[in-house]
């Protein structure tokens, strides 16, 4: 009896830690180039993610969160500062926040807690800046990686855990689960063989992800007790064409899920559009840690205690390219109804690594969509569409959730472009944008650029 006692009292030491008014612990999972619709709790209908579909069930969907920008180094900077590119310093990729920009964990590390990083969660040398109490850089065997470290070693809370998986980046596995021929493909898409066979192998690597997540948020809670914060997301879209580094929704729209047992209301979703940016600071905020001033990122925690629908009037996206390979930069609004992109170099190619590159697992596919564009007015169009962009783009998302018809010339909505062209210019002056052009742009007077080209540019040091 004095055993099944004792049993109980460290059974209630870990459970009542959600009921006291202790500091709740928190996971951060964070995913590599998903796209907003490849998982299952936002009707994806054949790639298949049930632990992600269980903590959605478990906590609150986000319909409408957005990144910063559509690129993994800016996106992450984003993140961890809760200042957009412009303002932080990170704007193209592989690009990093200038010098004495704070780093928004440390002020949970000033108000107790420990901080373990596994995986991809900064990019690249800006991990050496966050100060982690521990991190281990390998995004893969995570599951194990996280484990090793919490039987290893005593643990006290409050613990922030942050998660960053390599899936789905490509390159894709090779192994995939799925059918080629019963994968869907996006209407802007070519259907070829080849390309549902990257789909298959990208799916592969999503329900590879969710696998591993739920291997690692089964262990921890039973370590981390209910009391615990827990967020899923990615950093982008998925590298397809007009997907990441692209201001389409499938390139910024982000999956989010918040779960917090006691706290947040199970099963429930929200149509309220929050940033990249504001999820450090409601972070905070939920932990009475100190939200610094000035931030760009602000706190939905009303949104979770309340579920309301509206925070956010407009979403402002940036992207300003990729070294050699994408050099496009592009700015929006997108409001609940309404989206206006302003391509800053519409008289130069728009490419990236999956078109110059056609890495096998990656790109490859695109030799395919050349020779089916031969014979193929539709294929013609998708690819002309997807190097070549007009200078403004305008879309009624309600009538219009794929983006693909432009109505910046129609009299009809000229009232509301025109309103949105002036958001759009106040909060670029706001943000002390420069419309900065990293890289040398790629012309259209000239030959489209290609894979040689590239590794012409790469061996000059370009």
């Amino acid at each position: 009896m004095r055993i099944t006692f004792i049993f109980i009292l460290v059974l209630g030491f870990v459970f009542g830690y959600a009921s006291d008014n202790s500091k709740p612990n928190i996971i951060i999972y964070l995913a590599d180039d998903l796209g907003w619709k490849d998982v299952g709790f936002n009707g994806a209908k054949v790639v298949k993610s049930p632990n992600l579909d269980k903590l959605a069930k478990q906590g609150m969907v986000f319909e409408y969160a957005f990144v910063a920008s559509p690129a993994c180094a800016p996106s992450r900077a984003a993140l961890l500062t809760g200042l957009m590119p412009a303002r932080n310093g990170a704007e193209a990729n592989h690009t990093y926040p200038k010098e004495r920009i704070g780093i928004l964990t440390k002020k949970l590390q000033e108000n107790g807690y420990k901080i373990y990083a596994f995986g991809k969660v900064a990019h690249g040398k800006m991990n050496n800046e966050c100060d982690w109490d521990y991190y281990h850089k390998q995004a893969i065997n995570l599951e194990q990686n996280v484990k090793t470290f919490f039987n290893e070693n005593d643990v006290e809370g409050p613990v922030c855990l942050l998660v960053g998986d390599r899936r789905p980046h490509v390159l894709w596995t090779e192994k995939y689960i799925y059918d080629p021929n019963f994968v869907d493909l996006p209407p802007y898409f070519i259907d070829t063989k080849e390309t549902r066979e990257h789909r298959a192998r990208y799916y592969s690597d999503v329900t590879g992800f969710d696998k591993t997540l739920g291997e690692i948020i089964e262990y921890t809670g039973n370590i981390l007790g209910v009391n615990t914060i827990t967020i899923m997301t990615s950093d982008h879209g998925g590298q397809w064409p007009f997907g990441k580094w692209n201001l389409y929704d499938d390139g910024i729209r982000t999956p989010l899920i918040v779960k917090w047992p006691n706290y947040i209301e199970e099963g429930t979703r929200t149509h309220a559009m929050v940033s990249w940016v504001d999820i450090l600071p409601t972070i905070l905020d939920l932990t009475g840690a100190v939200i610094p001033e000035n931030l760009d990122g602000k706190s939905f925690a009303k949104i979770l205690k309340e579920k309301k629908d509206e925070f956010r009037e407009a979403i402002f996206t940036t992207h300003s390219g990729d070294g050699v390979f994408n050099v496009y930069p592009i700015r929006s609004v997108r409001t609940e109804k309404f989206k206006y992109i302003r391509n800053l170099l519409p008289d130069c190619y728009h490419t990236n690594h999956s078109d110059l590159l056609r890495k096998d697992g990656a790109g490859a596919y695109w030799d395919s969509w050349d020779e089916m564009a031969k014979k193929d007015l539709k294929a013609s169009q998708i690819i002309s569409k997807y190097y070549q962009r007009p200078a403004e783009e305008f879309y009624d998302l309600e009538n219009d959730p794929d983006e693909q018809n432009n109505l910046i010339n129609s009299n009809l909505y000229e009232k509301e472009i025109n309103k949105m062209r002036k958001m759009l210019d106040k909060w670029m002056k706001e943000q002390g944008d420069q419309e900065t052009v990293f890289r040398e742009p790629y012309p259209l007077e000239k030959p489209k650029p290609d894979k040689t080209f590239i590794e012409k540019l790469r061996n000059q040091g370009n």
